[in-house]
């Protein structure tokens, strides 16, 4: 296990199915709104799965752990962010049923096959590239829409997904409006919408949204989900979601 490790990198238990991954303090590590959105995804038998930036394959590893027969491909832009995905998938024996693609997610159609997948995940950079002084650092790359901008993950999921495959995204809710704007240009229909309270009586920090392809239009907003007490504690739910086994006994409507 420890051969699979680099110079500062570090193996972090997910504490789920017995799931880990290889993580580098000094470089971007996944945050919760990762593993809200593994949760989210709803997830059929045999399912094809792509996801856009995937960074050290923090999602392609929960839905692959939480699924029994689902393959996901996964694109990273960064060489050693890839390479970092790739270790982490074999060191959970995961090699038979993720690929990690080291690839511009832009470059997605061109590469793998379009209008065949069931569903497209992405967890983008949030924010503009506005003033940053390394365009080229790792932080910045995961954090800022420097590689990609939010048109070009919302079109790149769009050609991906067969007639009425499902796109899933984690994003702030001070994008919405271009969200929306973007799938719908892109015939992306928005389905399911849940806002992302840090905690009762805050306003919302993140959004979970779901779409379907070519579908009819028709938008449900769930209850808000709020991650912690007043204590300081996760609340139930959010406990709920990291104790969660399979997301094939998830929402299949």
């Amino acid at each position: 296990m420890e051969d699979l490790l680099k110079q500062q990198e570090r193996i972090d238990d997910l504490q789920v199915n017995g799931l880990k991954i290889i993580q580098n303090p000094k470089g971007f590590c996944f945050g919760i709104d990762a593993v809200l959105l593994a949760n989210f995804v709803a997830l059929k038998q045999n399912a094809k799965v792509v996801d856009l930036g995937t960074g050290t394959g923090i999602i392609p590893i929960l839905l692959a752990g939480k699924s029994n027969t689902s393959h996901i491909t996964a694109l990273e832009i960064q060489d050693e962010v890839a390479d970092m995905a790739r270790r982490s998938v074999q060191l959970n024996r995961l090699e038979n049923r993720i690929d990690i693609l080291t690839m511009d997610l832009k470059e997605g159609e061109k590469i793998l096959p379009v209008n065949t997948f069931d569903v497209v995940t992405s967890n983008p950079p949030y924010m503009h590239p506005e003033g940053l002084l390394n365009l080229e650092d790792t932080k910045s790359i995961s954090r800022h829409e420097i590689k990609c901008s939010l048109e070009d993950v919302i079109k790149t999921a769009s050609r991906l997904l067969k007639h009425l495959g499902r796109f899933f995204m984690v994003h702030r809710p001070q994008r919405l409006v271009d969200i929306m704007y973007y799938c719908r240009q892109y015939k992306l229909e928005p389905k399911q919408l849940q806002f992302i309270h840090p905690t009762y009586g805050k306003k919302p920090n993140l959004l979970l949204l779901e779409c379907r392809k070519a579908a009819n239009p028709e938008l449900k907003i769930l209850d808000p989900l709020y991650v912690y007490e007043e204590t300081g504690k996760y609340t139930k739910e959010i406990y709920e979601i990291y104790g969660k086994r399979m997301l094939e006994e998830g929402r299949d409507d």
